[in-house]
């Protein structure tokens, strides 16, 4: 496995590739690896000959009270990780690399980041799609790869790559849980015991969200409060949003008659966990 750190070199050895006719596959990622990132990799590797996985955490999809000097590390451990699951090259900037003295230029997302995580983290999809098209820039995949677990992004880095004609297939592959439910995610190294106990709670809602539309119900306030109930029933949950949004365009729902997201953002802790469930409602019997 290569491991490159400069834009530069990164840029030499994609056009290498094109000129051997290899094409490319991305998997960007914030490092601190677990099985669903390692899922995105295998994924890519189905997708193109050879798989580029990058380790950036970007400074601009961070808000001024969240966690950039905080988020976890270990480098050895991503190294090890990416390369047993058969990435061919590692691509790890520095924010100086990504974003020299000077940097003034980003991506505006419209519209789909008024909702969800976009009300909350203010300018975090505009970081998102900043730096994500400086990655297509640099890497030049034919493909790349994200987690469905980041939902409002899936749907935010769609609707950008088609509106900016970017020459780079979308991949959205599904979301990896644990045994319970909890979806992964390296964030959940913040949780002690008793919050990873109860962190299942998410889960348990969307599930009870997406149980009660198959069975019938389509009125999006019900399902809304039917899971705040059961988020809240754990006693160290502090709920960001829970959420009944339209799958594509993320506006809320009054009336569930399209394909759903039923989203949530909770934190435990210091923790902010993100889930989500798709649901397409049955038509009734006419």
């Amino acid at each position: 496995m290569r491991i490159i750190h400069s834009v530069r070199e990164m840029r030499e050895q994609a056009r290498e590739w094109r000129k051997e006719g290899r094409g490319a596959a991305l998997v960007p990622t914030m490092g601190f690896l677990h099985e669903g990132h390692l899922s995105l990799a295998r994924l890519a590797r189905e997708a193109a000959e050879v798989v580029v996985m990058s380790i950036f955490v970007n400074p601009a999809q961070f808000g001024p009270r969240e966690d950039f000097a905080a988020y976890p590390k270990d480098w050895e451990r991503d190294c090890r990780l990416a390369e047993s699951c058969g990435v061919d090259c590692l691509f790890a900037p520095s924010a100086a690399e990504m974003y020299p003295e000077g940097y003034n230029t980003f991506v505006e997302v419209g519209g789909l980041d008024k909702y969800l995580c976009g009300a909350s983290r203010p300018g975090h999809f505009r970081g998102v799609a900043t730096v994500v098209n400086k990655l297509f820039n640099i890497v030049q995949p034919q493909a790349a790869v994200f987690g469905q677990k980041d939902g409002q992004q899936a749907a935010v880095l769609q609707k950008i790559t088609e509106d900016l004609n970017l020459p780079v297939r979308i991949i959205i592959a599904p979301i990896v849980r644990e045994a319970d439910g909890l979806a992964m995610s390296s964030r959940n190294v913040y949780l002690n015991a008793e919050e990873r106990k109860q962190a299942v709670c998410l889960f348990q809602a969307l599930s009870l969200g997406k149980s009660m539309i198959e069975a019938g119900e389509r009125d999006a306030d019900l399902v809304r409060r039917a899971m705040r109930e059961k988020i809240l029933e754990a006693p160290l949950a502090k709920i960001d949003y829970v959420e009944v949004v339209h799958e594509k365009e993320l506006f809320p729902l009054r009336s569930i008659d399209a394909p759903a997201m039923l989203a949530a953002a909770v934190f435990f802790g210091k923790a902010r966990l993100i889930d989500n469930v798709t649901v397409r409602p049955v038509s009734r019997a006419k």
